[in-house]
C-alpha cells in the first residue's frame, strides 16, 4: 500500500499548479516510498547530454554538472533501454555518480545496489530517474511493474514541467513583446516616412529593394534625420512584417547589463537575476531587431554580438547551451564607422557582418522641399496634442522655417513647430484657428550657409526705419527672402522658388514687382 500511496502522490501532482523544482523534489521523495535507496537523481535528456533537475543524497554540486550519456555506460545504457534496468550489484560498469555520494565520496565505487528508468513519452526519450544503495540487496523486493509505473509518472512530471515552463517562455516572450511595441507606437505616433525630394525619393527606392531581401541592414544618418523610420519602413517591406520589430537603444546600454538585455540570463547567473530572463535577440525571433546607436555598444560585447550573428544562436547569461534563433539585424548610428573600426573602438569583423547593405538617410539641409510638407505634418501633430483649433503658417513662417539650417533634422524641427504652435495659441479661445507667424520663434533660428561658406548666415538687408509703412517692411521681408533663397541655390530660381514653395512663374512675378529682375 505505501507503494500505491507513493504512486498516487506523483499523478495528483501532474494536476496541481506547482512550481518544477518543488515537483522535481515531491517526486523524488515519492521514489524514496517505493525504493528504498541512498542517492536519486532525476535528469533531463537533451541531445545525448543528462542534465541533473534533482537529486537526493548526492553532493551539491551534483546538479551542476552535466553528464555526457557515451562516457557512461550506466547511463548509455538506461538511454537506450525501453524499460527499468536493475544492473547486477558486482558489475564492472562505473558509477556515473561514484565520489559523488553525499554520505561516503567512495561508496559507489563498491559493491552496491543500482537501477534506473528510461523517461519516454510517445517513445522519445526525455530524461533518466537513477537510485543506487549501498546495501547490494536493497532493490530485490521493489517489483518491475511498480517500477514501470514510477517511470511513467516521473516521465509525466517531466513533460509537464516542461510544458508549463515552455508556456511561461511564451507568455513571458509575448509580455516583453507587446511592452516594445507598445514603446515603440509611442515613439512613432503615427509618423511614416514623408517627403517628395529626389532625396526621399531614392531612398524608399532602397528601401524597396533591399526590404524583401531579408539582409542585414546597416542604416547611417544624422541625429534625428529619421533612421528608426527608415528601418521600420525596412521591416514593414519584408517577409517577416508580421512578426515584432524590436528596438535597443545600444547607448542606453552600460555595460554591465547589455548582455544580459542582448542575450538574457538564467536565474542566479549573477546577483539580482531572480528569474530566467530572455534577451532581445531570443525575445525577436523570428521578427526584427533594431540596434540603434550601434557605434556605442560596449567592446566587450560585440565577439558575442557577432557570434550570435555568423551563428544564429544565442547563449543567455550564465546557461550552459545556445538557443537557435531567427532574427533579422537592422543597425543603425550617426557615427563615422569605418572611423570607429580604425580607431579601435569597433571590431571590424563585427562591421563587416553588420554592412552588408548599407541605407543613407539624407540631412534635413538636403532636402529642404520637403520642409513644408513636413511642417503642416508637425502642425497637424501639434494640434492634436496641444488640443487647439486648426493649425495655420503664414508663408513668411513657412520660409523662416525653410532656410533654417537644422543640424537637429527632422527632429530640431518638429520640436520646433510645437513650439510655434504653443506660443501662437496663447490666448487663443478653445477650438479657434491657430495662425503660426515668424514672431512666434523666440529665439532667433540660425539660418543654413550662404554660398561662400558653410555655417554662416545667410545675407540680410539693413533694416528699415520702424517707422517705415508696413507694406514697405513686408516688401522688404519677401526681398530678403528671396535673395536669400536664390543665393543659398547659387542664382537657380526654379531651386529657389521650391525651396519657398511657390511656383517658378510666381516667383518671377513677385521678384520683378519688387525690383529684384
Amino acid at each position: 500500500m505505501p507503494n500505491l500511496e507513493a504512486l498516487l502522490s506523483v499523478a495528483l501532482d501532474l494536476t496541481t499548479s506547482l512550481g518544477a523544482e518543488d515537483r522535481y523534489r515531491r517526486l523524488l521523495e515519492a521514489v524514496r516510498q517505493v525504493v528504498p535507496c541512498d542517492a536519486a537523481c532525476l535528469m533531463r535528456y537533451d541531445d545525448g547530454v543528462l542534465v541533473p533537475l534533482a537529486a537526493h543524497g548526492l553532493a551539491p554540486e551534483v546538479l551542476g554538472r552535466r553528464f555526457c550519456a557515451r562516457a557512461h555506460p550506466r547511463l548509455d545504457i538506461l538511454c537506450h533501454a525501453e524499460a527499468p534496468v536493475r544492473f547486477r550489484p558486482d558489475t564492472d560498469l562505473p558509477d556515473p555518480f561514484d565520489g559523488l555520494l553525499a554520505s561516503d565520496a567512495t561508496s559507489l565505487a563498491h559493491v552496491h545496489a543500482c537501477l534506473g528508468c528510461p523517461l519516454r513519452v510517445e517513445g522519445a526519450l526525455i530524461g533518466l530517474l537513477t537510485a543506487d544503495a549501498l546495501d547490494p540487496r536493497a532493490f530485490e523486493r521493489v517489483d518491475g511493474e511498480t517500477l514501470s509505473w514510477l517511470g511513467a509518472l516521473a516521465g509525466a512530471a517531466v513533460r509537464t514541467s516542461q510544458l508549463i515552463e515552455a508556456l511561461e517562455d511564451s507568455a513571458e516572450r509575448l509580455g516583453h513583446v507587446a511592452d516594445d511595441l507598445r514603446r515603440a507606437a509611442e515613439r512613432e505616433r503615427g509618423a511614416g516616412l514623408l517627403g517628395t525630394s529626389p532625396a526621399m525619393q531614392k531612398l524608399r527606392d532602397e528601401i524597396a529593394l533591399v526590404g524583401p531581401s531579408d539582409l542585414t541592414v546597416l542604416i547611417t544618418g544624422e541625429t534625428g534625420a529619421g533612421k528608426e523610420l527608415v528601418a521600420r519602413a525596412v521591416h514593414a517591406a519584408s517577409a517577416r512584417r508580421g512578426e515584432p520589430l524590436l528596438h535597443v537603444n545600444c547607448a542606453a546600454l552600460p555595460a554591465s547589463v547589455a548582455e544580459s538585455e542582448l542575450f538574457g540570463h538564467v536565474r542566479g547567473a549573477f546577483t539580482g537575476a531572480e528569474q530566467n530572463r530572455p534577451g532581445k535577440l531570443e525575445v525577436a525571433d523570428g521578427g526584427t531587431l533594431l540596434l540603434d546607436e550601434i557605434g556605442e555598444l560596449p567592446l566587450s560585447i560585440q565577439p558575442k554580438l557577432l557570434r550570435a550573428l555568423q551563428e544564429g544562436e544565442v547563449q543567455r547569461v550564465g546557461a550552459d547551451r545556445s538557443l537557435r534563433v531567427d532574427v533579422r539585424i537592422i543597425a543603425a548610428t550617426n557615427r563615422d564607422i569605418e572611423k570607429e573600426v580604425a580607431e579601435g573602438r569597433f571590431r571590424a569583423d563585427l562591421f563587416h557582418r553588420l554592412n552588408v547593405y548599407r541605407l543613407a538617410v539624407p540631412p534635413l539641409r538636403d532636402r529642404r522641399s520637403d520642409i513644408p510638407l513636413l511642417a503642416g505634418h508637425f502642425c497637424d501633430a501639434a494640434r492634436a496634442r496641444l488640443g487647439v483649433g486648426p493649425v495655420r503658417l503664414t508663408p513668411a513662417a513657412r520660409a523662416l522655417l525653410q532656410r533654417g539650417a537644422w543640424p537637429g533634422n527632422v527632429r530640431e524641427l518638429e520640436n520646433t513647430v510645437f513650439r510655434m504652435v504653443l506660443q501662437a495659441s496663447r490666448g487663443a479661445p478653445r477650438g479657434a484657428p491657430v495662425v503660426v507667424e515668424p514672431g512666434h520663434l523666440g529665439a532667433g533660428l540660425p539660418t543654413a550657409a550662404a554660398p561662400g561658406g558653410r555655417g554662416e548666415k545667410a545675407p540680410e538687408e539693413a533694416p528699415l526705419p520702424a517707422a517705415a509703412p508696413l507694406h514697405a517692411q513686408v516688401d522688404a521681408f519677401q526681398r530678403g527672402l528671396i535673395q536669400r533663397a536664390v543665393a543659398q541655390h547659387d542664382g537657380n530660381w526654379a531651386a529657389a522658388a521650391r525651396s519657398l514653395g511657390m511656383h517658378r512663374s510666381n516667383l518671377h512675378h513677385l521678384a520683378k514687382r519688387l525690383g529684384l529682375r
